[in-house]
């Protein structure tokens, strides 16, 4: 499971290092897409080919669920972390999310998301203060 928030830096050639407690997890390889709200979403193989699976479920006719699937594997990279831990973000990739030097990486349960640093603090900002004012259920059972 991928939690926590990390701050690590892009280097000149479109790498980072992927924080210390997600290393295991991604070792035998993983794959960056495009997420919503403009980060990348980071999956373990194993866990990016269970949400194709889920995803490709979506009938053929549905045109939302083909919007979806275009755009989500489109920008599906592979990548195996070097000895060092690091990966190399795309550029597209990079272009899509506004990514510049100063990145965060948080743990999201399954996935880890990738997020420019300014972008992360302003979508914090907003959602600190809706989080604290949620009245009603939002997760079933989980308050």
């Amino acid at each position: 499971m991928f939690l926590g928030t990390f701050t690590p830096k892009l280097d000149d050639k479109g790498r980072l290092i992927l924080p210390s407690k997600f290393r295991d997890e991604l070792a035998e390889g993983l794959v960056i897409t495009r997420g919503q709200e403009r980060c990348l979403y980071v999956f373990s193989e194993a866990e990016f080919t269970r949400m194709h699976d889920r995803v490709r479920e979506a009938p053929i006719t549905s045109k939302q669920g083909r919007d979806f699937m275009r755009v989500f594997l489109s920008g599906a990279h592979a990548e195996t972390p070097d000895k060092q831990g690091r990966v190399t973000v795309p550029p597209t990739l990079r272009g899509y999310a506004g990514l510049d030097r100063d990145l965060v990486v948080i743990g999201a349960g399954s996935r880890a998301e990738i997020w420019d640093a300014d972008a992360w603090q302003a979508y914090l900002d907003e959602q600190e203060s809706a989080f604290a004012d949620i009245e009603e259920e939002v997760i079933p059972g989980l308050f």
